[in-house]
């Protein structure tokens, strides 16, 4: 398979010599946005004596919390703070001495990007100027998952530790607040780590890559770019550092090529040949795991995230039974098969709520209606990112001897259900919906969750899919329908 992108490559040099050098200088920060990123940059540009212009193309309505709050923060210079909303202009990145990237844009064909004589992210400054042991998640599923037990297993076992990056805390918020001696966990998507080849400014002491499988090929179009950004993780890692790969087998069809890598079986065969780090397994032969024991979140991909976290635990020096002890009390993260609600019907039946948004991949769906040990009641859909629906479209048509079958299933609309719905009414699955909102779909299953006899439901939001259209993101889609939910119910 020929390779369809030449990757960018950063130089290694920073438009700042120093946190010092900052003082006087124009930052130009691409993307406010409404998720914290953009919003922390500014603040810490600020903070560090910048003059800085925040340019979105969304506008001054569309960001009026993010700015509500940078304008009535009074700790705040704001004589050195521009707004340019609702547009870019070419000399706001032309006449910057750095421009801060918003992993989100791509670099290729940018014209903006292309007029800067700078640019940086806030990870990559962060991780320039701090020297701490940085403990670094990629992956396509569980990384979330992953970043949060380990956060609250180091902080539990009395490390002062941070989590940040692509689980929506800038590192620049906690910069001031990190040593030689912090430990700080952070989650880097695939755009992330592209934004930090070349800059060799990323060599995490330990390095995780959770279950890979198809994501993003809207943006990549191919797996063989999707995973070179992932394998960036570990490219600067020595001896004395730890990589942490999967010893399982890939889904059919998405593991490496064999004509571009004919000794690798698995990504994460692949992996372990490359990194220059002590190599560890995780899955079906383990390097090294611990008995966990009954954990508070549902699912064996959860037991998964839950072992790696006890293995990095361990790396840092936990001793075993406590890791046990503090592991069986990590209560899972939000908008991933969160419980934040039940129900009583007349009947007695209670129904038990789970928030999921944050699946966005259809294999990540798939794995929610298996991850109860029982029948769920599902409700899923959106748009879709160009991935295949096979994972999630096998689960709900597959025999009842092969998978544990879905009692019920809800659609919310959008282009990955109008994929779906052929392929469940040519295997006679029955469906509710599609439905153009939260509201009429929680309301029509009350309406049939009313008659349901004395028992216990799981009623499980996994979309599979992303939440454009309808949604700011997969985490307003998921405050939005816990909100719902608690308003019907």
């Amino acid at each position: 398979m020929e390779k369809k992108m030449t990757p960018h490559v950063y130089p290694r040099q920073c438009a700042f010599k120093s946190i010092e050098d900052i003082k006087d200088k124009k930052v130009t920060i691409m993307g406010l946005g409404l998720n914290g990123g953009g919003e922390a940059a500014v603040r810490f540009f600020l903070k560090k004596g910048a003059y800085v212009t925040v340019t979105d193309m969304k506008t001054a309505e569309q960001l009026a919390a993010t700015v509500e709050k940078l304008n009535s923060d009074t700790s705040l210079d704001h004589s050195r703070l521009t707004y340019r909303l609702g547009e870019h202009k070419i000399e706001d990145f032309e006449n910057a001495d750095c421009v801060i990237k918003n992993p989100g844009v791509k670099i290729e064909g940018n014209k903006y990007l292309a007029a800067a004589r700078a640019i940086e992210t806030d990870l990559s400054i962060f991780l320039r100027f701090t020297n701490c042991p940085i403990i670094a998640v990629t992956g396509s599923k569980g990384k979330s998952s992953t970043v949060s037990a380990i956060y609250y297993g180091l902080s539990q076992a009395g490390y002062s530790t941070f989590l940040g990056g692509n689980i929506t805390v800038s590192p620049l918020t906690f910069f001031d607040e990190v040593s030689g001696d912090t430990p700080v966990v952070i989650e880097f998507s695939s755009w992330q780590l592209a934004d930090l080849r070349g800059r060799g400014v990323l060599r995490p002491h330990i390095a995780i890559i959770t279950k890979i499988v198809p994501d993003h090929q809207n943006w990549y179009g191919n797996m063989e770019d999707y995973v070179a950004d992932k394998r960036l993780i570990y490219a600067d890692q020595t001896k004395g550092d730890y990589s942490i790969f999967d010893s399982g087998a890939d889904e059919p069809g998405t593991g490496p090529d064999p004509e571009l890598h004919p000794d690798a079986r698995t990504w994460g065969d692949l992996f372990a040949s490359e990194s220059k780090a002590t190599v560890l397994r995780y899955g079906v032969k383990p390097s090294w795991s611990i008995e966990l024991g009954q954990l508070l979140v549902p699912g064996t991909h959860m037991k998964t995230n839950a072992q790696n976290a006890a293995l990095v635990m361990h790396l840092m020096g936990v001793p075993d039974a406590r890791i046990k002890e503090i592991l069986q009390k990590w209560p899972g993260i939000d908008h991933r098969l969160q419980y934040f609600h039940s129900w009583k019907n007349s009947a007695g039946t209670t129904v038990k709520f789970y928030n999921d948004s944050c699946a966005t991949v259809p294999e990540a769906a798939a794995a929610a209606t298996q991850a109860f040990g029982k029948q769920v009641i599902l409700m899923t859909g959106g748009t879709e990112k160009g991935l295949e629906l096979t994972p999630l479209i096998q689960t709900l048509t597959a025999p009842a001897a092969d998978t544990i079958k879905v009692k019920d299933i809800y659609l919310l609309s959008g282009s990955a259900t109008d994929k779906l719905l052929p392929e469940l009414d040519k295997a006679g699955v029955k469906y509710h919906g599609p439905f153009d909102g939260l509201e009429p779909l929680l309301n029509e299953a009350k309406k049939n969750l009313l008659n349901e006899k004395a028992g216990e439901e799981i009623f499980v939001f996994s979309p599979g899919a992303t939440s454009f259209g309808m949604f700011s993101n997969e985490f307003d889609r998921g405050n939005k329908y816990m909100a719902a939910v608690k308003a019907i119910f």
